[in-house]
């Protein structure tokens, strides 16, 4: 079904949810070979990105899923991983799967090292379709018309095991792209945009 280097769990969904997954790797390997095309194999970003291997952790609270994969191994993107990655962060309103890019595991791989949590992210909100970022936004002046959560670049997260004001400063001393501070809701906002932050 995956790579070996892969493991998956998925918590609440159990079976069904796996063959939900298992379902996706014609789709998953076509974005997952763009991927690895479009980045070919830079391990030598800085930080943390020099590792050969990189592996990210995630909670989806909205549908119960978790997945930790090894999603970046001897100098490539691991397809499968991405697919998985893609599926567990879809819109969980509209089940829509979306291409994520890979820089967003990055900088939570790297996020994650930095903070030396030991728990995995737990998501708020990872691709969001344009009807319900539409939505979302004619309810909120917080969330923005042009969200990158439509891109698959942006991802809204908090750490069980790190407080929220060291996991939003670590975030911003990366300088990876957008940073948005949101206390009263528990999470922050993290992008592969344009270096800015707010909140």
């Amino acid at each position: 079904m995956y790579a070996r280097r892969e493991i998956l769990r998925l918590g609440a969904l159990g079976g069904a949810a796996a063959a939900g997954v298992a379902a996706l790797p014609s789709r998953g390997l076509c974005h997952g070979s763009y991927a690895e095309s479009y980045y070919g194999s830079q391990a030598s970003v800085g930080g943390s990105l020099q590792a050969a291997v990189r592996q990210v952790a995630v909670h989806n609270l909205h549908t119960g899923e978790s997945l930790e994969t090894i999603y970046f191994d001897n100098g490539a993107y691991v397809p499968d991983a991405l697919a998985a990655m893609n599926h567990v962060l879809r819109d969980f309103r509209t089940g829509d799967v979306h291409f994520m890019d890979p820089r967003v595991f990055d900088l939570l791989h790297t996020l994650s090292t930095t903070v030396e949590s030991r728990e995995p992210f737990q998501i708020i909100s990872g691709y969001r379709s344009p009807h319900t970022n539409e939505m979302l936004h004619e309810a909120s002046s917080g969330v923005a018309s042009n969200s990158y959560h439509m891109r698959g670049m942006a991802i809204d997260v908090r750490l069980p095991d790190v407080q929220l004001a060291h996991l939003h400063k670590a975030a911003l001393a990366l300088q990876r792209g957008g940073v948005g501070y949101y206390p009263t809701s528990d999470f922050i906002h993290v992008d592969v945009g344009p270096v800015r932050h707010w909140g």
